[in-house]
């Protein structure tokens, strides 16, 4: 199957991209050094990205940015750039979808443990994760039949906590969040949060 893998380029997105390579032709696509370019803030470089690589059997987002910073230093442009970056960027992917993605094929996007444990710091990050899940179930049941849509919540990547001089063995191995992504294309669920559990 042909799967556009967006984010391609981050430590998730490798790790996903090196455990579908065996089954699947994977397309990359992140603002560069991919296959393809793609800025998932701007709705036309969504579209342009679809109509470059052409059909395909599924679609997984690692991409999107969102601010974490202290309630109080939380402009309005932080919010703003977070929105339409991370929710509104993963929303147009499922959007633009239709006639690029194989009827019955899948688009899976990324939210993150902040929608369900919120932290000092994630009130943009926050809101961004679970409205994504809150997308995700809604425009599942308008796409049945047509188009599978799930979101993976990845948890705290150990090697992400590491990079951030955090303990990585509070986290989860990011080989092991790349196989609930893998679950996400091979498998036949909808409108599911899929969280990534230590092994």
């Amino acid at each position: 199957m042909r799967v556009l893998l967006i984010g391609a380029t981050g430590m998730l997105g490798t790790e996903i991209k090196r455990i579908l390579d065996p089954e699947h032709d994977v397309i990359t696509a992140s603002r560069k050094g991919s296959d393809v370019a793609v800025d998932l803030s701007d709705k036309a470089s969504i579209v342009a990205m679809y109509d470059k690589v052409g059909k395909v059997g599924a679609v997984v987002s690692v991409g999107g940015a969102a601010k974490f910073a202290p309630l109080d230093a939380l402009g309005d442009d932080d919010y703003a750039f977070s929105i339409t970056n991370k929710l509104m960027g993963q929303v147009n992917l499922v959007r633009c979808a239709i006639g690029h993605v194989n009827e019955g094929g899948s688009v899976t996007l990324t939210s993150g443990t902040l929608a369900q444990q919120p932290m000092v710091g994630s009130a943009a990050v926050s809101i961004v994760n679970a409205g994504v899940e809150g997308f995700v179930r809604a425009a599942a049941l308008e796409l049945q039949g047509k188009l599978r849509v799930n979101v993976v919540s990845p948890g705290w990547v150990a090697e992400t906590l590491a990079s951030m001089g955090k303990d990585a063995s509070q986290g989860i191995a990011a080989a092991d969040v790349a196989t609930v992504y893998k679950r996400a294309v091979d498998e036949s669920m909808t409108g599911q949060t899929l969280l990534a559990a230590k092994t």
